[in-house]
């Protein structure tokens, strides 16, 4: 299976391993059942704007939960909410669902939580509903240059 992801992570030579699921999933418990990972490995990213249209990708450990408040307070922006689910593909270029902090459609802040670190290897989105990529933190940082800041509840 290739996405975009995958074919970028090769044009950079990052060492990843590609996670196949049997079926394509819908909450974070049945992708890393699916993935026979736990949801702690898992990068969550959720898509925020601000009052001005000032978007923002917060990702935290799949366990836990963004506080867009903390994102907000970050960013020095007034009320950030989540993205309509209607227009996170036109924002990012991906499905709900397959949102990773690589190869997004426009620039944008992306913070991670400190909750991530937490495992030397990490899983991100594919790109396609039907698989997620493993790779190092340490490469995943080095790509996606985040912000590291407490933004979970």
């Amino acid at each position: 299976m290739e996405t975009p992801i995958t074919q970028w992570l090769d044009q950079q030579q990052v060492n990843y391993r590609l996670l196949i699921q049997s079926k394509p999933t819908t909450s974070i418990e049945e992708t890393a059942q699916e993935r026979g990972i736990d949801t702690s490995q898992m990068v969550k990213c959720i898509l925020l704007k601000d009052m001005g249209n000032q978007y923002a990708l917060a990702c935290t450990a799949g366990n836990r939960s963004v506080d867009p408040k903390k994102v907000r307070s970050i960013l020095n922006c007034r009320r950030m909410t989540s993205v309509s689910l209607d227009d996170v593909e036109a924002i990012t270029g991906f499905k709900v669902g397959c949102v990773g902090p690589l190869v997004l459609k426009r620039h944008m802040p992306i913070i991670f939580d400190p909750s991530i670190p937490n495992n030397s290897t990490v899983t991100i989105s594919s790109g396609d509903r039907r698989a997620g990529v493993a790779m190092e933190l340490n490469d995943l940082m080095a790509l996606c240059v985040p912000i590291v800041a407490d933004i979970s509840r």
